[in-house]
C-alpha cells in the first residue's frame, strides 16, 4: 500500500492531467486535505511540499498553493539548441525528420538569405520532441556556401543549430514572435488540433566568419567584418506545451 502523501500527490496530479485543475488555479489547503484524506497535518504538508519542489506547484505566503504553469519555457534571450534545453530539464530529447532536400529560391527566400533568385539552398523540416510529446516543428534553409554537407549531417543525434555553430559561430539573430493557427500539415506532425493556437518564432542568424576562414573560431582579423546571413527558420511551437520568456536585468 503506497504512503498517505503519495495518494494525495497521485490526486493532485490526475486532477491536473485531466484538465480539471489548471495552471493558477489554488490547491485545497493543508487543513483541507488532512480533513478530506484523513490525514495529519504533516502528511498534507509533505505532499504539497513535495510538489512544490518538483515544480509542479507554485506557493505564495499567505495566499496559498496553487498550479504552476509548467509548460517548457525558452529564453528570447538567448539562442539555444532545442536539443540542449531539453536535456538541461531532464528530459529525453528524440526527433522526426520529415524533409531534406535541396530547392531553388524565389524572391521572398532569396532576400531572406541574402543570396540570388534561383540560387540552391538547403531546406529542412524536422519535429523536436520531449519524452517523445512534439515541442517544436523546425523549418529551416541554409546557405549552402556555410555547410555544402548539411543535407548529409547526422541531424538524428545532433541538431541544425549545432552544426552551423560550428562552421559559423553566431554573431547577430533577427527575432520575431506571433501567434498563428497553423496548416493541417504542420498540426498533424505536432498532434494538435487545427485550431489550436502556436507560437511561431521567425528567426534569421548571422554569422561575422569570412568564407575564407577555415579555422575552427570566428575571425578576429577584421572586428568590422560584413554580418553574413547563414540561416533562416521558422519554428512552431504548441501554445499548450510551450512558453517564452527570459530574465531582464538594468
Amino acid at each position: 500500500m503506497q504512503p498517505r502523501y503519495i495518494h494525495i500527490k497521485t490526486l493532485i496530479l490526475d486532477a491536473i492531467e485531466a484538465g480539471d485543475m489548471k495552471p493558477g488555479d489554488q490547491v485545497p489547503s493543508e487543513n483541507q486535505l488532512a480533513q478530506t484524506h484523513g490525514v495529519s497535518r504533516m502528511t498534507a504538508r509533505r505532499a504539497l511540499s513535495e510538489m512544490v519542489d518538483e515544480g509542479i506547484l507554485m506557493r505564495s505566503q499567505g495566499v496559498g498553493t496553487f498550479v504552476s504553469d509548467h509548460r517548457p519555457m525558452s529564453s528570447m534571450l538567448e539562442i539555444k539548441s532545442i536539443r540542449d534545453e531539453i536535456e538541461q530539464r531532464g528530459h529525453r530529447y528524440t526527433n522526426h525528420i520529415l524533409v531534406l532536400e535541396t530547392l531553388l529560391a524565389g524572391a521572398v527566400l532569396a532576400n531572406k538569405l541574402a543570396v540570388n533568385e534561383k540560387a540552391s539552398v538547403f531546406r529542412s523540416v524536422i519535429v523536436h520532441c520531449e519524452n517523445t510529446l512534439p515541442v517544436q516543428y523546425e523549418e529551416r534553409w541554409v546557405n549552402p556556401m556555410w555547410l555544402p554537407d548539411y543535407l548529409e549531417k547526422d541531424l538524428k543525434s545532433q541538431t541544425a543549430n549545432f552544426y552551423l555553430n560550428e562552421v559559423a559561430p553566431l554573431s547577430q539573430a533577427d527575432n520575431s514572435v506571433e501567434a498563428v493557427l497553423v496548416n493541417q500539415d504542420i498540426a498533424k506532425a505536432l498532434t494538435i488540433k487545427n485550431n489550436e493556437p502556436c507560437l511561431k518564432v521567425s528567426r534569421r542568424t548571422f554569422t561575422r566568419r569570412s568564407l575564407n576562414d577555415t579555422s575552427l573560431t570566428p575571425s578576429t582579423t577584421n572586428t568590422q567584418s560584413t554580418n553574413s546571413v547563414v540561416s533562416y527558420a521558422e519554428l512552431y511551437h504548441p501554445g499548450s506545451r510551450y512558453r517564452l520568456g527570459g530574465h531582464l536585468e538594468f
